[in-house]
């Protein structure tokens, strides 16, 4: 996924429909209006005035998607956001607090009520607060990654 998402590549709708799909399939919420096209979903997604991010599944996940305000709030474009290591979001001590959070959402599904302080592109830290993180499952059932929503943060 190097492109923004747009009108022209439909606001990258199959990669939005797979984090609103496994975002309501483990949590029973949706995160927009169940009533739309997938189109309009994922552009409500993109549009949306809290943070989305995902990363992949790989040994060193790297982010696959952040909505604008995600990337408004880590401070970085599209192109430097979905080539950074998702870890790299964390100072050093949180990656610890962290990658146990990972491993706890892997085993159970997901987690709701998340805190935790986050670093932007410009080195500025805030604290991300009840965020959701919830495991990323294709239409085959393989696991592909984890994504995360939360609507409250603040410098710190």
């Amino acid at each position: 996924m190097n492109d923004t998402p747009c009108e022209s590549n439909d606001f990258l709708s199959a990669h939005a429909a797979l984090l609103i799909r496994t975002f309501r399939s483990f949590t029973g919420r949706d995160l927009v209006s169940p009533d739309l096209s997938e189109v309009e979903a994922a552009r409500a997604l993109y549009l949306a005035p809290f943070a989305v991010v995902s990363h992949d599944a790989g040994s060193d996940p790297v982010f696959t998607y952040g909505n604008r305000t995600a990337l408004d709030l880590f401070e970085f474009s599209w192109a430097d956001f979905t080539a950074l290591p998702s870890r790299k979001s964390a100072e050093l001590p949180e990656r610890g607090e962290r990658e146990r959070l990972l491993r706890e959402v892997a085993r159970r599904g997901y987690i709701d009520h998340y805190s935790g302080v986050r670093i932007s592109g410009a080195g500025r830290r805030f604290r991300i607060r009840g965020a959701t993180v919830w495991n990323l499952i294709d239409d085959r059932g393989r696991y592909c990654g984890q994504a995360a929503t939360f609507g409250s943060w603040e410098d710190v």
